[in-house]
C-alpha cells in the first residue's frame, strides 16, 4: 500500500503530517494511538517529564485520554489550525483522523483542537494557546470558542 501521509518540518509549529498524494473529502488517514489512560495520571506524568504548554493529549468523550507521546504515531505530530483539513472521529477508546475536504499532495494536515482548560486566570497561560496558524479567519488561539 503506498504511503498516503509523512512526518516533517512545518512552518505553522515544529513538526508536522503532509499528504503524500491527493487524499479524498472523507478518507480516514490515520489513527491518533498511544497509552490510553485517565486525565488525572496524564496530567501527574506531564508535570514530572513534559515540557509546559507542550502534550500529545487528545481527550476522549469518557474523560480519559491518549497520551500519543506514549506509543504513538505520527498522529501526534498532527497541527492545529483554525480552518483545519482534517476531522478527527471518535469509536470508543480510538480515535481516527478523516480528511474533511479534499487535500492536495504536499499539503499539511490539521486539525482544529478546540482546546478547553479550566483555569486560564493569568495572561501567561493564555498565551500559551495561541494560534500561528495564520489562515484567513485565524481566530488567534487553539481554544475553543467561548473558552
Amino acid at each position: 500500500m503506498q504511503r498516503r501521509v509523512v512526518v516533517r518540518r512545518s512552518p505553522v509549529h515544529g513538526r508536522g503530517v503532509f499528504a503524500l498524494r491527493a487524499l479524498e473529502a472523507g478518507e480516514r488517514l490515520l489513527e491518533y494511538k498511544g497509552e490510553v489512560i485517565a486525565w488525572r495520571v496524564a496530567i501527574r506524568q506531564h508535570r514530572k517529564s513534559g515540557a509546559s504548554g507542550h502534550t500529545y493529549f487528545f481527550g476522549l468523550s469518557d474523560g480519559r485520554v491518549i497520551d500519543g507521546g506514549q506509543r504513538g504515531n505520527s498522529a501526534r505530530w498532527l497541527n492545529h489550525s483554525c480552518t483545519a483539513n482534517c476531522e478527527a472521529v471518535e469509536n470508543g477508546d480510538r480515535v481516527f483522523i478523516h480528511a474533511s475536504v479534499a487535500i492536495a499532495p504536499g499539503e499539511e494536515l490539521f486539525l482544529d483542537y478546540q482546546l478547553t482548560v479550566e483555569d486560564l486566570a493569568d495572561e501567561e497561560a493564555r498565551l500559551s494557546y495561541v494560534c500561528r496558524c495564520g489562515a484567513r479567519g485565524c481566530r488567534g488561539t487553539m481554544l475553543a470558542v467561548g473558552s
